[in-house]
């Protein structure tokens, strides 16, 4: 398993919510309080994302915008709307904070006037009206030591261009969304997964994009193959050499070349890696610190609560009851 198929499996989102957007202008929608990382695609139409206190970024047809900013964000037609609606908690609001009584979707996962049931039955481009925006948003709620990982990989909004291996996975989590079939909740998960794989790999492609050195390293194909060993098997016992033989290269060779690349030695990344996991697992009340050192390859519980707390700078025992309480 590579490693950023890795970071996205344990941090995977639970509940992860897919929307479809159809308003004929003007419209202007906050979402006050964002979730850790939300999809947001133009399919059609004109639309704008802004971030709280923020200048206006315009979304053209096909335009996927990956939102991690903690403060909300407004979507809309233009910049000059003001917001119609604030979404707080899951339910719709007025601005002045008057809760707004909830109105019959046009059809499953689908909200906006622009677009009737009728006219969902076929494209959604097509039936929305002269001048209707189309937009499908995405929320993971992702929680965690290995999401905050995964969320270095972008700054609070990136926008990533339209392309044709999104405009087509658009269009089929689209269609989907707009459906009510059997199994739709497990297609529209991977689907939503598949768009913020490609939209990651854009991103981290763009001259303005700022990626760790570890992902930046997963494209040397040595130090990448290093890194996959350590994702896929962190327990075990690596050693500099272990690991320099795994990917031919002598000793000091692989540690210089790996510290280089990643910023840090072979064995202090992978030390970092296990603190990551380790923290995550004892979010977990039911798990005990033994299971949980021996899970990320320590078979000594001091030696692990020693090398956790010099991270961390808390006991296993104290992470632990402060993500319970």
């Amino acid at each position: 398993m590579d490693v950023l198929t890795d970071l996205l499996h344990r941090a995977r989102a639970q509940n992860a919510l897919v929307r479809q957007l159809i308003q004929p202008p003007p419209w202007a929608i906050t979402y006050a309080d964002a979730p850790p990382l939300t999809v947001a695609a133009t399919l059609g139409g004109r639309a704008v994302i802004r971030l709280a206190d923020g200048p206006a970024t315009r979304l053209c047809s096909g335009d996927i915008a990956l939102v991690t900013a903690p403060g909300g964000y407004t979507i809309a037609d233009d910049p000059a709307t003001p917001p119609q609606y604030v979404i707080r908690d899951g339910r719709k609001f007025l601005p002045t904070g008057v809760p707004v009584d909830d109105i019959p979707a046009p059809a499953p996962r689908t909200f906006g006037t622009g677009l009737s049931g009728a006219a969902l039955s076929g494209a959604a481009l097509s039936g929305a009206g002269p001048g209707a925006t189309v937009m499908l948003r995405g929320a993971y709620d992702l929680r965690g030591d290995v999401a905050s990982r995964l969320l270095e990989l972008l700054p609070p909004l990136a926008v990533v261009p339209a392309g044709p291996r999104t405009r087509v996975t658009l269009g089929l989590l689209s269609t989907e969304a707009a459906s009510g079939e059997p199994g739709q909740d497990a297609v529209l998960a991977r689907l939503l997964d598949l768009i913020l794989v490609i939209a990651l790999r854009a991103w981290c492609t763009r001259p303005e994009a700022t990626p760790p050195a570890w992902y930046r390293a997963l494209s040397d194909p040595v130090i990448g193959e290093a890194l996959r060993l350590l994702h896929e098997d962190p327990a075990h016992r690596w050693t500099v050499a272990s690991l320099a033989a795994k990917v031919g290269l002598s000793r000091a060779a692989f540690a210089q070349r790996f510290t280089a690349l990643v910023g840090r030695p072979p064995l202090g990344y992978l030390t970092d890696w296990r603190m990551t996991l380790a923290a995550d697992l004892l979010r977990d009340p039911r798990r005990s610190v033994a299971s949980v050192a021996r899970e990320v390859g320590y078979g000594d519980s001091f030696a692990f609560s020693v090398a956790f707390k010099r991270a961390r700078g808390r006991t296993p025992s104290e992470a632990q009851r402060s993500s319970t309480t």
